[in-house]
């Protein structure tokens, strides 16, 4: 609760110091208050999606030859982290999202609470298809030493993606179509978009519909990379 506590209000402070250096009302169609709340908002559903910390231990696993303990019982080695990912998200997300609708209250910042459950539904739906990402990382532990290093990568480029940074809809064409037309921007702008009345609820529909593409997508890659990694492993020692 802290960490995205801290970072959403250096956010809104970015946020206040950039429309009181402009002198602008609003931008794109949005006042001020809807910026605030947004990079509030953006900085705890940014945390949700985020999985550096399942991925690591992934790759340690795998790494240390560790695996064979889980390679052994009657689940295979995605479920069994999926199943911890999605219950320790589901726990520490309920409790989080307590300060961020406590903090917009207080700045008056434009949020239709009424959709906090479909927003946040999408998020969890989306953690499917970012643990997928982190098991193909993961994955690569069987060919390469030092993986841990894709994951600061990765985190990175969905730093860029999701719309933390800024909300997507700033962006120019061509490339806010391409942005919004991938899976990552349901980790942040289509769930804070939706939840702030930036956007409505077709495109909360089009980010499940784009999740699922983006799961059809990579689960054959993951599937791929984990069975030729199994073919190359020898569980000794461990």
């Amino acid at each position: 609760m802290i960490q995205p506590f801290i970072t959403g209000l250096i956010e809104v402070a970015l946020w206040s110091a950039i429309f009181t250096s402009t002198g602008l009302m609003s931008m794109n169609g949005f006042p001020r208050e809807s910026y605030l709340a947004y990079a509030l908002w953006a900085a705890f559903f940014s945390r949700i999606g985020s999985n550096w910390m399942y991925e690591f231990r992934m790759i340690d696993e795998i790494e240390t030859g560790s695996v064979n303990s889980v390679l052994a019982r009657p689940i295979s080695f995605y479920e069994y982290y999926l199943g911890q990912f999605m219950g320790y998200k589901l726990i520490t997300s309920v409790l989080s999202l307590i300060a961020p609708i406590l903090i917009v209250a207080v700045i008056s910042g434009p949020t239709k609470l009424e959709r906090l459950p479909l927003a946040f539904s999408l998020v969890m739906y989306y953690l499917i298809f970012v643990h997928t990402m982190s098991f193909i990382v993961a994955s690569f532990a069987f060919y390469f030493n030092r993986v841990s290093s894709f994951t600061m990568a990765k985190n990175i480029g969905l730093w860029m993606l999701s719309g933390e940074l800024f909300p997507l809809d700033l962006a120019p064409e061509p490339f806010r179509g391409w942005l919004l037309a991938m899976p990552f921007c349901n980790a942040v702008y289509r769930p804070v978009g939706y939840l702030t009345g930036r956007l409505e609820i077709g495109s909360i529909v089009d980010g499940f519909v784009s999740s699922t593409l983006g799961l059809v997508v990579i689960a054959p890659i993951a599937v791929m990379i984990w069975k030729g990694g199994r073919r190359r492993y020898a569980g000794t020692g461990a």
